[in-house]
């Protein structure tokens, strides 16, 4: 039985919470985010709290990791999310344009990245992303589908990498 799942989640006070059957709505003062909640796992809203229950064994498994994506929610539509990327090279620099980001990460061209609906990107100097967002799972894919343009390579660490990633340089052939 998961342990997570039976922490309850803490509701702040802008935040609404709509039970429709499986369906589940959250509202705060960033957005709005909806999820269906898996079979065999009902949700209850008690006071200024959410709780989790698993109606049989088999639903244990999938008990923590609802709990964990309401939570998520919760604190999206509250707080938000961000993930930072940092640029490392000589001449890699970054532009934030509306709903666009223009690399420039050595190659021939420069490479556009289209944002999805609901994710904002700021460039606060140029060789450092901001990717901010309500849903976690789209501002982490948004952030992952950028840095796989050019990943940090590993001998001199150049390329694209998470701000609190650390990369190994590896020690060059020797003759």
């Amino acid at each position: 039985m998961s342990r997570i799942g039976n922490l309850p989640i803490a509701l702040p006070a802008k935040v609404d919470v709509t039970i429709a059957g499986d369906e589940i709505t959250v509202k705060g003062p960033l957005g709005s985010l909806s999820r269906r909640v898996a079979a065999g796992v009902t949700v209850e809203k008690s006071g200024e709290s959410i709780v989790c229950k698993a109606s049989s064994p088999e639903a244990g498994a999938l008990h923590g990791t609802t709990r964990a994506l309401l939570a998520n929610m919760v604190r999206g539509v509250s707080q938000g999310f961000e993930k930072k990327l940092s640029l490392v090279g000589v001449g890699f620099r970054a532009q934030a344009s509306g709903d666009k980001v223009s690399l420039s990460l050595g190659f021939s061209h420069p490479v556009v990245h289209v944002l999805p609906k609901g994710v904002k990107a700021e460039t606060p100097v140029q060789t450092d992303i901001v990717i901010k967002g309500i849903d976690k799972q789209q501002v982490g894919q948004v952030a992952a589908e950028i840095r796989a343009y050019r990943p940090p390579e590993p001998y001199k660490g150049k390329g694209v990498r998470y701000a609190d990633e650390r990369v190994v340089l590896k020690e060059t052939k020797k003759k």
